[in-house]
């Protein structure tokens, strides 16, 4: 397979995650008030898909490790499909909150597999600088899937939307079974069994960097995640924009995630993933300073998007060389470290932001938790990280 190829197939397979969430972010409001529902439960719809997107990953990792990579993505592409359908059905909140995980434990497969697929094929500045282009591919869909979901807000209902979202499911179920091939080939499997599984993540676990990498992932994902769902509340409630004017803000601080990645696939090779990466930390806690310091200052809208892009180029900038300091070490156990990422990444943001929310969603709400989440990322990088992966042999 070309490389071109390799990019857009396996970009497009990353996508249940902004797919899961960005179609119908503009639709929450919306959602909320046709459940009969409060703002941080229709909030909460985000968190159980962005839970079972982590926790899935757990499964379909270790599983692609021991019987390839292709079946588990084939079988959790058409659930992912179904899925949506019963979403569009769902009759109330509670049935939404519990198929929406579902659904997120199927889409898991084709974030985890593909990113192990990647691993497979390529390592070093060579796996930054392709999970770099991937992202061209997947950081499309957070641009397209907004400014299409308000489109589509205009003539359908959130349950329309859901709709949509299983005829993508189903577009890249074709695409999964004609245009992939297998890249896990036989003599490179394990056994499989509890006690092999085990030993793979006891092996992940003692490596202190993987450890910490992974721990200020936790980090930067709560930061992301709190952009994530409470903006929507905060631009249309807070500062009064329609749902189509929303997606098109959320589109363009897309944009400038998609151009900190693309910065990073130019320069990496010269630099090292390891360098790029306390850079792009350390830019990421600064960003979310100013960020705050807008909020705090009353400035108006324009300065808070301003701000916000700012720290969206940032993340772009750090997430490939996460996964590749993260995955250097572990090829031959790429499907197994590649869900612990994963997982981590989908699972502690949800968790944390909902609570955080409880006590309301605001631009200082938002502002003071992509703070705090940015700035603990970045006090580790420099007190536990940076030594280590100075460090000769690493």
């Amino acid at each position: 397979m070309s490389l071109r190829r390799t990019v857009l197939v396996l970009g497009s397979l990353s996508v249940f995650g902004p797919l899961s969430m960005d179609l119908y972010l503009p639709s929450l409001p919306e959602l909320a008030s046709h459940l009969d529902t409060t703002d941080t439960l229709a909030q909460a719809t985000m968190s159980a898909c962005m839970i079972g997107l982590g926790l899935g990953q757990l499964v379909a990792g270790p599983l692609s490790d021991r019987i390839g990579r292709k079946r588990p993505l084939v079988i959790g592409v058409a659930l992912f499909a179904l899925l949506s359908l019963a979403c569009a059905l769902a009759p109330t909140i509670e049935v939404l909150l519990v198929v929406r995980y579902l659904q997120g434990i199927a889409g898991a497969a084709g974030m985890v597999v593909s990113m192990a697929m990647a691993r497979d094929m390529f390592s070093g500045p060579d796996l930054s600088r392709m999970l770099s282009l991937l992202s061209l591919v997947s950081a499309s869909a957070p641009i397209i899937a907004p400014v299409i979901g308000g489109q589509l807000a205009r003539v359908m209902d959130w349950r329309g939307i859901f709709v949509v979202l299983a005829g993508i499911g189903a577009a890249l179920l074709v695409v999964a079974v004609l245009a992939l091939r297998e890249t896990l080939p036989p003599d490179r499997r394990h056994a499989g069994g509890v006690r092999i599984v085990a030993t793979q993540f006891r092996t992940l676990v003692s490596d202190r960097l993987f450890v910490g990498v992974i721990v200020v992932s936790a980090f930067s994902s709560t930061a992301f995640f709190a952009y994530l769902s409470m903006s929507s509340f905060v631009f249309q409630n807070q500062f009064g924009v329609s749902p189509a004017m929303f997606s098109l803000i959320f589109a363009g601080n897309s944009v400038a995630l998609l151009i900190g990645a693309q910065i990073n696939g130019l320069v990496v090779r010269r630099t090292g993933p390891r360098r790029m990466y306390v850079v792009a930390v350390s830019a990421a806690a600064f960003a979310s300073l100013g960020l705050l310091g807008v909020v705090l200052a009353g400035w108006s809208l324009v300065p808070f998007i301003a701000a916000l892009s700012i720290l969206m180029l940032a993340q772009g900038l750090s997430g490939p060389n996460s996964t590749t300091i993260a995955l250097h070490e572990h090829g031959a156990r790429a499907g197994t470290a590649a869900s612990v990422l994963g997982t981590t990444m989908f699972v502690v943001g949800p968790v944390v932001v909902p609570l955080v929310s409880l006590a309301g969603v605001s631009g200082l709400a938002l502002a003071a938790t992509m703070s705090a989440a940015t700035l603990a990322a970045a006090a580790l990088v420099w007190i536990a990280i940076r030594p280590m992966l100075i460090r000769p042999g690493r």
